[in-house]
């Protein structure tokens, strides 16, 4: 009994030795593994670290036995974060589901992950943490540096705001007109005592009396248009309405002899239509004829006058209603005074807005917001207009854009909810969009900028930004289109189009607080072309110190933070 128990444990221990075996032979050649990472330096994308790691094993390398579990972890000074997943191989004679490893022809694997990325991160290490197991034994091998990480030029994405203010429709200038009509019997050009005395020709003397009377209104010309019917020889025609004309003409002339505005040269203009066949299908046209049908085909059929009048003379029932209804409303002048009504200087809108308020229209409010650069006063006009007309959109809507402007984001979007009560428009979408896009909210930014009915300059923009978290660099790219920006930059170096991104930056005005320059250095970076990098690089640290500390720990200048003239430059 003793001997059987002696020769279990020896069998025991050889086992036991021999599993221990298995495991020290590969951790011995963990060397012989071939690691390929892709990408070789980690990048940050739509937020998150991606990797591709392939491992090819050596012929009679994995022991047919083992179990391998491969855990990539990203490691840095104060910390790690280890990939969700796993890659676990197996031997031959491995009973379990996982990846068979040959011991006789070796094999490979390919791994594929993500994991979030923290600021946490820019310097780091993408490390391999090996465990082999056989039986009941375990064994850690030696951590494997893979690459080095992380690159997070993704995360310098503009997300401001890009609000859409509602123009007012204000006009200092407005043009106003009065207007009279002189009507002629057949065949005559003189005017008749009783027209005279008819309500527009009053009426227009009293608006005549009145502009000359107001100093905000001015005469700019006045218009005689005189008319004959387009019945009888083109003639005779033609000398009625000219001397319609004149009559007319003497009587406006009149009107205005003792005002200083129409002695200027071209004030009174004179225009003669010999036969008036527009203003002949335009009455008949509005009128019930029961034959109007007809006389309109005619108008179309022949563009002869004579033909046309032998035409209509033709029909002779209808010709006798246009004899009495339709012609003696064509044997006309017309008198058209034009006036400008002179609204408000922008001093007087200005110290009306910064005074008694009530005074101005809603148009004069608006507009006196694009008269300060002061965006506090601006917000005051803006309320004050709100206040005064709430329910127009625009005084809300302008309010939230002016708070967005001075970050009061929660108070912006309040403004464009309450905009969207009186009017869910396009412009107020593309302003709540924004709201959420500045929250970080890109889920609701993206459903408003696409709910919208026309995209806009501004929706395309936000949906460009969301592209880019997403990764989405080419759909970025597409949102933004030709116009040169900040963010399309960025979308063409993370796409890798380093060149065409170095063209429009170039070309761009650096009004983001260095951020132009700093993705010139990059670009210069990536391109080798050092000199170009570093002089980037001192500009944008001279427009934001910010960016000479942000630099010393940018993988993209990964290769150079050993160069002394780096290393001067971010000092």
């Amino acid at each position: 009994m003793k001997n059987f128990r002696n020769l279990l444990i020896l069998i025991l221990a050889a086992t036991i030795l021999a599993g221990c075996g298995g495991l020290n032979k590969m951790k011995k050649n963990a060397g012989d593994i071939r690691y390929n990472v892709t990408p070789n330096v980690l990048e940050a994308h739509g937020g998150m670290v991606p990797v591709t790691i392939t491992g090819t094993f050596p012929a009679k390398y994995f022991d047919k036995k083992a179990t391998l579990t491969a855990a990539p972890v990203i490691k840095y000074s104060n910390g790690e974060v280890p990939y969700a997943n796993v890659q676990v191989l197996q031997g031959e004679k491995v009973q379990a589901n996982n990846r068979v490893i040959s011991y006789d022809g070796g094999g490979n694997f390919t791994y594929n992950s993500s994991v979030a990325y923290s600021e946490n991160m820019k310097i780091s290490e993408l490390t391999l943490l090996v465990k082999a197991e056989r039986g009941l034994k375990s064994l850690n091998f030696d951590p494997v540096k893979l690459a080095d990480g992380v690159i997070a030029t993704s995360t310098l994405v503009e997300k401001y705001g890009k609000p859409i203010i509602l123009p007012d429709r204000f006009q200092r200038i407005t043009p106003e007109t009065g207007v009279a009509e002189i009507p002629y019997l057949i065949h005559r050009s003189d005017i008749q005592s009783r027209t005279l005395r008819a309500d527009d020709i009053l009426a227009l003397r009293q608006y005549i009396s009145d502009v000359n009377a107001d100093p905000n209104r001015q005469f700019t010309t006045t218009v005689v248009s005189s008319y004959a019917s387009p019945e009888g020889p083109l003639s005779l025609n033609q000398r009625l309405s000219t001397e319609r004309g004149r009559t007319s003409d003497r009587f406006i002339k009149n009107e205005f002899k003792n005002i200083e505005a129409a002695q200027t040269s071209g004030f009174f203009q004179e225009r003669i239509t010999a036969e008036d066949w527009d203003g002949f299908r335009a009455e008949v046209e509005k009128s019930n004829i029961r034959d109007k049908d007809l006389i309109l085909r005619v108008l179309s059929m022949y563009s002869d006058p004579l033909v046309r009048e032998r035409e209509i003379k033709n029909m002779s029932a209808a010709y006798d209603v246009l004899r009495t209804d339709i012609l003696p409303q064509l044997r006309r002048s017309r008198m058209v005074v034009n006036v400008n009504r002179i609204g408000r200087s922008d001093a007087q809108i200005l110290a009306a807005m910064r005074g008694t308020s009530n005074v101005l229209s809603v148009e004069e409010m608006l507009y006196s917001a694009t008269l300060t650069n002061d965006l506090n006063e601006k917000l005051r006009f803006y309320q004050t207009a709100a206040a005064a007309f709430p329910r127009d959109v625009r005084t809300q809507n302008n309010v939230g854009c002016i708070l967005m402007a001075l970050g009061q984001v929660d108070n912006a979007i309040a403004a464009f909810e309450r905009a969207r009560a009186i009017e869910n428009n396009d412009a107020v979408k593309n302003n709540l969009g924004m709201g959420s896009l500045v929250k970080g909210e890109l889920v609701r930014a993206e459903e408003f900028f696409t709910s919208m009915s026309t995209a806009t300059a501004e929706s395309r923009w936000g949906l460009g930004v969301i592209a880019i978290t997403k990764g989405q660099y080419d759909q970025a790219i597409n949102n933004f289109g030709s116009t040169p920006c900040i963010n399309n930059a960025l979308a063409l170096i993370l796409r890798g189009d380093n060149s065409r991104a170095r063209t429009m930056l170039d070309g761009l005005q650096d009004s983001h607080n260095g951020k132009r320059d700093y993705l010139k250095a990059v670009v210069g970076a990536r391109l080798s072309d050092k000199t170009y990098m570093l002089n980037s690089l001192r500009s944008a640290a001279a427009a934001n110190s910010q960016w000479r500390t942000y630099a010393r720990t940018d993988i993209e200048f990964g290769k150079y933070f050993n160069d002394a003239d780096f290393k001067s430059a971010v000092q």
